[in-house]
């Protein structure tokens, strides 16, 4: 089963991605696992990444590319693979399509975890830190006994810079324009499957289950 996992930040991702690979017992790839693995490893083209972060350069997608080939190449990918954090853009997604022509496979389905952006805004601003201890809760889904204190040491709790309103409104609209694209991509393609986040994590995953389930059955 090959797929691909998409969503905004703070749509629960890392989450269903764990429950999806025990599941199906496949390997998640993301992009920062392939560059890590390539330079591990001392390939060519991890070389000429590692060059690139080095310098504090964007790696170009000829390079992306080439390590994606070549992770998508290897033995534990025949049984299929979760892609995490590629495809970004539609000229990557043409690319990937290329690559699985040559290995004869195909994508079977693009899984974006939709979830309203007021919600994802509630999730990524709910974050606190306790200055003293550093420990982390969540005004909603982990939030402490009295509010402001820290339960494990009383210390005072405070909000990242990068945690609040404005500055997630960017990261989520800069998010959806780049994810656009690719969604457009995936629909014409006829592999994009919607599925809803703003449901216990259970069953995010069960409708997961369904949408795959059902094509093996369709195949069978």
């Amino acid at each position: 089963m090959n797929l691909i996992l998409m969503g905004l930040p703070g749509a629960g991702k890392g989450t269903q991605a764990e429950q999806i690979i025990k599941k199906y017992d496949i390997p998640h790839i993301s992009t920062g696992d392939m560059f890590r693995t390539a330079i591990k490893e001392g390939t060519p083209l991890g070389k000429k990444a590692k060059e690139y972060m080095d310098a504090g350069e964007l790696v170009p997608d000829e390079v992306t590319i080439g390590i994606v080939r070549e992770r998508l190449s290897k033995d534990d990918c025949l049984n299929g693979f979760l892609l995490d954090g590629f495809p970004r853009t539609t000229a990557q997604a043409e690319a990937l399509e290329q690559i699985l022509a040559e290995l004869g496979r195909s994508i079977d389905h693009v899984l974006n975890i939709l979830v309203d952006p007021d919600e994802l805004m509630a999730r990524l601003t709910g974050r606190r830190i306790c200055r003293d201890c550093g420990a982390t809760y969540h005004m909603i889904f982990n939030p402490t006994k009295v509010d402001g204190e820290c339960d494990k040491c009383s210390g005072e709790l405070y909000q990242r810079d990068d945690d609040n309103e404005q500055t997630v409104g960017t990261r989520l609209k800069v998010n959806i324009d780049q994810q656009q694209p690719l969604l457009d991509f995936y629909s014409e393609k006829g592999t994009l499957r919607n599925i809803k986040g703003n449901q216990h994590i259970d069953m995010v995953f069960k409708e997961i289950e369904n949408v795959i389930s059902s094509s093996i059955f369709t195949v069978n």
